[in-house]
């Protein structure tokens, strides 16, 4: 055969191989499930899995991968570069033979444009870090709905009205809490754990398999995920539910190192802890989780979510891994409150470096009794969320519908929540005037 001829041959068998690779649309999510051969009497604690990609311009991008029951182990990537890419994982146990060494190649090819995401790609900090953009750089603005129960305890159908509901009043964004906490004590709807232990813990993969179904049910509807991984209030009946209260360093970390490599291909913002005091001795604890989840690589935009008006900016200003500041003016519609949104920390610490996008991440939530014990107005939810898009540079809000974010039926207080009132039901609650006008909210900003 000639030199002609041979040439031919090679190009016929390398368009073959091309033809043979899958083909993952630009901001799509690859995934690929690695079987080990060995069983592990621990997997989530023993094995650490990791998968290097290698993009077409030469970086690489390093990858958790996370253990998803059994001998499974498995990887999510979003690929933000056309063309060829490749991998390689890295596993911690040297004799396992099929983590180990395993490689593959995928085509990465133009945005398939179903929705905003796919469209215009993750969201990431504006170039004047004031607000926040997609990747392409068009402009996203916050507006989320706190439904922090509702992921846990929703069904399928329920899900998607309330997605539905939600984005038809040109919400954005859903708040959301990812493990048992001090409203959803016995876990999701089937009654099982995110975790169970403490200085040890085990983690389960069938109740995070039901959360992938509601956060990528989110994504669909054009919906930014926004998780609560930690959540970290102290008080209540019963605080050791609480993750980020009861769980030592190393445990919170795994667990959140856990959810970020099982969701980091979806699109979301992070916020690492809930309703807690991060100030003074306790910022240090928060540091050094921040740092270890996400300090070593890329991510999406990380966020803090402290108590009603405990502001914690001056602590974590420094910390790189910090993307967001994130505050809450909490459940009080009285003067004080007010003029701690107009006069207080969120109107001037924006001027400080470096600069972040403010987020009002709990304002008072709709029908939820206010400091007085009287039930917060529709104007009073619009006064406050209106102030606080217009105390510093805009970036978004968060609205809160009693009655929505504890997933309640309305015969009772939410749990642990004996003063907020007998919300509506969830139905209802979806509905109320406050959340009817949120669409013109999006609209004017």
């Amino acid at each position: 055969m000639g030199c002609l001829g041979l040439l031919l041959v090679l190009s016929a068998c390398a368009e073959l191989g091309q033809s043979r690779l899958a083909l993952i649309a630009k901001w799509d999510r690859f995934e690929r499930t690695f079987q080990s051969a060995t069983s592990y009497p621990d997997p989530f604690q023993q094995v650490r899995l990791q998968v290097a990609f290698h993009a077409p311009s030469g970086e690489t991008r390093l990858v958790e991968a996370f253990w998803d029951g059994d001998l499974n182990w498995r990887v999510r990537f979003a690929p933000d570069q056309i063309g060829n890419w490749s991998y390689t994982t890295i596993c911690s146990d040297p004799a396992n033979r099929e983590l180990r060494n395993q490689t593959g190649a995928f085509v990465c090819t133009a945005p398939a444009a179903r929705d905003r995401f796919t469209a215009h790609g993750p969201i990431q900090l504006s170039p004047d870090h004031r607000s926040l953009t997609h990747q392409d750089g068009t402009p996203f603005f916050w507006l989320a709905d706190t439904a922090w129960n509702g992921p846990l305890l929703s069904t399928p159908s329920d899900w998607e009205f309330y997605l539905s509901q939600r984005a038809r009043q040109k919400f954005t964004v859903v708040q959301w809490v990812t493990t048992q906490w001090r409203a959803a004590p016995e876990g999701d709807r089937e009654k099982e754990l995110a975790y169970t232990g403490v200085d040890r813990i085990s983690v389960n993969p069938a109740f995070f398999r039901r959360l992938d179904l509601k956060l990528d049910a989110m994504n669909r509807a054009g919906l930014l995920g926004a998780p609560v991984l930690l959540w970290a209030f102290g008080g209540g009946t019963n605080p050791a539910v609480n993750p980020g209260v009861s769980l030592p360093d190393s445990q919170a970390i795994l667990l959140a190192r856990y959810m970020v490599a099982r969701w980091g291909a979806n699109d979301v913002v992070w916020i690492l802890n809930g309703d807690g005091d991060y100030r003074g001795d306790r910022a240090e604890r928060w540091k050094r989780i921040g740092r270890a989840v996400f300090g070593e690589g890329p991510h999406a935009p990380v966020s803090l979510h402290p108590g009603g008006r405990v502001w914690v900016l001056n602590e974590f200003r420094n910390e790189a891994w910090l993307d967001i500041c994130g505050y809450q003016s909490g459940h009080d519609e009285t003067d004080p409150n007010l003029r701690w949104i107009v006069a207080g920390p969120p109107a001037t610490a924006w001027k400080g470096e470096p600069a972040r996008p403010f987020l009002s991440l709990e304002a008072p939530y709709e029908g939820h009794n206010g400091a007085n014990h009287r039930r917060i107005s529709a104007f009073a939810v619009r006064r406050a969320h209106y102030w606080s898009l217009l105390n510093a540079p805009t970036a978004g809000v968060t609205y809160g519908g009693h009655g929505v974010w504890g997933w309640d039926d309305g015969s009772k207080t939410p749990v642990d929540h004996p003063g907020a009132g007998v919300p509506l039901p969830w139905r209802e609650a979806l509905l109320m005037e406050g959340a009817e006008q949120m669409t013109h909210l999006a609209e004017f900003f």
